[in-house]
């Protein structure tokens, strides 16, 4: 018999909220195991050198309409008031983004910006979010020039960077994720509660796992630990018959030993540089920035897709600023990060093979999160779901 209840494979927000729910609510006895030297995932964040608060993996930004996903972190952190601005370098301007209507009146001139704009707001409705790829079927002429424009200046390029292909070639969730706002609002997030960790995610994951019925183990691969025979559907947790349940957050296809071959993903090569800044966009000279907001968009120039300015989530004081440019990449197993599962036709075809084979391990393993699951989840959306599934996982 196990002393463990419970093995988590994974402490990102779909493991560590399993966990710390199985603990709490249930008494369980959790085991987490975690391949990297930190708990997190791709929320990891840490104090740099200058006392700035950095985020590893890009930038985060917690925004939720759901008031139970909310109220339960607040359980383990303070929160920061925050509300996401982002610009878009675009014909040698920085202007807002997503495209909106204040974005309409930065880039084209008055007859034609008047014009498209009382044609957006006639045709949708004020408050309205248009995917980009929506718009373009429309036949009006003013539509379409609008969007064959913001299809040329803020999408193709920047998709062609991100992914490695052009818009249409991925599944629609991913260009609808960024609309066109018929909306003077520049925020880039519009959900009822935003905000920043104040002492950053990686004490959230601390709190989460500090529970003493969770252990946690850093800096190994769970097939170090955990051996499954696939055929009689039996599993060895250190050498020893296991028979409690397991959950599964990391990648659906290293799961099955990439049985059906390798899940496509790209990933991103993060470079981080600390300076003071020579010509500070915003601040005084004693606190200055290198850029207005946090996040500035560069959809066609240079070969990165965005530099984030950190010291703009924290507000932290200090002469030196810490800035992130991203460089994405493919993901190669063993050698980078896999931040986003390519999603299209072909893709979903081979992680439903997957899929249908995890079925078959359904009662004793259950697979949870953006790379069990290949798709992309909002952090929110994580944490909603991994929620739902503590409350089942210990019913029968």
């Amino acid at each position: 018999m196990s002393q463990f209840d419970l093995v988590v494979i994974g402490a990102g927000f779909s493991g560590a909220v399993i966990a710390e729910r199985a603990a709490s609510n249930f008494n369980r006895k959790v085991l987490v195991i975690e391949k990297r030297h930190h708990v997190g995932g791709n929320c990891y964040d840490f104090v740099n050198e200058k006392g700035i608060l950095v985020h590893k993996y890009g930038p985060h930004i917690f925004h939720t309409n759901y008031k139970e996903v909310w109220d339960y972190l607040s359980n383990f952190t303070d929160w920061k008031l925050y509300q996401h601005r982002v610009l878009a370098y675009i014909d040698g301007k920085k202007v807002p983004l997503p495209f909106n209507l204040n974005t309409l009146r930065q880039l084209l001139p008055g007859v034609i910006r008047t014009q498209i704009e009382e044609t957006l707001i006639k045709k949708f409705g004020y408050g309205q979010k248009i995917p980009i790829l929506h718009l373009m079927e429309e036949k009006d002429e003013k539509l379409h020039f609008l969007a064959d424009y913001i299809y040329q200046k803020v999408f193709l390029h920047y998709n062609r960077k991100q992914w490695g292909m052009k818009p249409e070639d991925l599944s629609p969730n991913v260009s609808g994720r960024v609309p066109i706002l018929i909306s003077r609002d520049d925020r880039y997030f519009w959900d009822k509660y935003q905000g920043i960790p104040k002492l950053g995610y990686t004490r959230i994951f601390e709190n989460l796992l500090s529970h003493p019925n969770i252990k946690l183990l850093l800096n190994t691969d769970f097939k170090e630990v955990i051996k499954i025979d696939f055929a009689k559907k039996e599993i060895k947790l250190f050498g020893s018959t296991y028979d409690g349940k397991i959950v599964y957050t990391g990648p659906i296809d290293y799961f099955f030993d990439f049985k059906f071959g390798p899940l496509p993903y790209r990933s991103i090569d993060f470079r981080f540089y600390t300076f003071v800044p020579e010509n500070p966009a915003a601040g005084t000279k004693e606190n200055p920035y290198f850029q207005e907001v946090a996040v500035v968009n560069y959809p066609n120039d240079y070969d990165f897709t965005r530099i984030t300015e950190f010291k703009h989530f924290s507000e932290h004081k200090s002469i030196f600023t810490t800035i992130l440019k991203e460089f994405p990449q493919d993901y190669i197993s063993g050698k980078n990060v896999p931040c986003y599962p390519i999603l299209n036709q072909a893709n979903k075809d081979a992680f439903t093979r997957y899929w249908d084979l995890a079925q078959h391990f359904s009662e004793k393993v259950k697979f949870v999160g953006r790379l069990a699951e290949y798709r992309y989840y909002n952090m929110d959306e994580v944490v909603k779901r991994a929620l739902e599934i503590s409350e089942k996982l210990f019913e029968s």
